[in-house]
């Protein structure tokens, strides 16, 4: 890494950031505390095989501040974190390297509560659990993707209703880019709906499963962006939001569950220019981290769905005021949650 982390691409007044080893069980990790103003900071535990160090650092900064906002404008009573594992998840998992991330998350004695992301399951946290309660997402029900689907669509909903003027998804056709628990689930409540679906992913399992049970339509990976579709849905990577590919862009919405999608702050405005309502990817994916605050929090689950539907309340306000006052639906949002955690 040729930088400090002050100077790091991503680096936004974060709180803390910690490195963490552990040599029995090979740990390499990092924690970052982006901000607690709100309460203890909140973000699942990613592994992911970083081509190094340095792209691990600006990964973690960057999803610790995407939780603040997302959890501010969710309307929950914590700041925003998140840590990550370097590593293959499909090969280098042991209980041990779980158990040594737990040790260092008791060691910063709440100021940071995890959970799964990509890479990491329940049944990891169970061995985080192990060493720490500062940790959700737990057991059978711990699974917080069908709540972070459950948004997307509410927030696919707003969307239409807004810029399209329909009730009903029945007949609209939306290009799916990832069927992880999350996309797959997503695309499962959108064909139920009525949506003609248009897929794509590296897993070939998944794909011939959407071909089967939606009726779905495969295409190439890189072949997403030139379907002609009333939504285009990101639910893989981050940053699938970027100049090259919104030159090939034929969807009138972006509804999708991904973190990041913009690779610039500036992908906002040239979405808005090109007439493409952007859904603020931290709002329309709050589903699942409202889910596992609920659980943290030992609150009603009763109460969680309808507390993940208000996100259609949320984006329709957030939609509002950016045609009012001509500004990205993006930079709307960052205001809306700045307004809420910074104090």
């Amino acid at each position: 890494m040729s930088t400090f982390i002050f100077n790091e691409l991503n680096f936004d007044n974060h709180e803390q950031v910690v490195f963490v080893a552990e040599e029995k069980s090979g740990l390499r990790g990092i924690i970052a505390v982006h901000n607690t103003n709100l309460g203890p900071a909140m973000g699942g535990c990613r592994m992911w095989d970083y081509a190094s160090e340095a792209v691990a650092v600006n990964d973690v900064l960057r999803l610790s501040r995407g939780m603040t906002y997302k959890n501010a404008v969710a309307g929950l009573p914590i700041g925003g974190g998140k840590s990550v594992i370097i590593g293959n998840p499909k090969a280098a998992k042991t209980p041990a390297l779980f158990e040594a991330m737990g040790e260092a998350l008791e060691r910063l004695g709440g100021r940071y509560i995890t959970a799964e992301d990509v890479g990491t399951s329940p049944a990891d946290m169970a061995h985080i659990a192990a060493k720490t309660k500062y940790v959700a997402g737990l057991g059978a029900s711990g699974d917080p993707s069908p709540f972070t689907a459950l948004g997307c669509f509410v927030g696919a909903q707003a969307a239409v209703k807004h810029y399209l003027g329909r009730d009903s998804l029945e007949g609209l056709t939306v290009a799916v880019q990832g069927l992880g628990n999350v996309g797959y689930d997503y695309a499962r409540r959108l064909h139920a709906a009525g949506a003609k679906l248009v897929v794509t992913d590296i897993d070939q399992a998944a794909l011939e499963r959407a071909r089967v049970e939606f009726g779905a339509e495969v295409v190439a990976t890189d072949a997403i962006y030139d379907v002609q579709a009333d939504i285009y849905a990101p639910c893989a990577l981050g940053a699938t939001l970027n100049p090259a590919t919104l030159s090939r862009l034929k969807a009138k919405i972006v509804a999708g569950a991904a973190n990041n999608q913009l690779a610039t702050a500036e992908v906002g405005e040239l979405l808005r220019r090109k007439e493409i309502l952007y859904v603020p990817d931290f709002v329309i994916n709050a589903g699942g981290i409202i889910k596992v605050c609920y659980e943290y929090y030992d609150k009603p689950e009763a109460d969680v769905e309808a507390h993940v539907r208000e996100i259609g309340v949320t984006l329709a306000e957030i939609f509002k005021r950016a045609d009012a006052e001509s500004l990205p639906t993006s930079v709307v949002a960052d205001k809306l949650a700045e307004a809420r955690f910074k104090h």
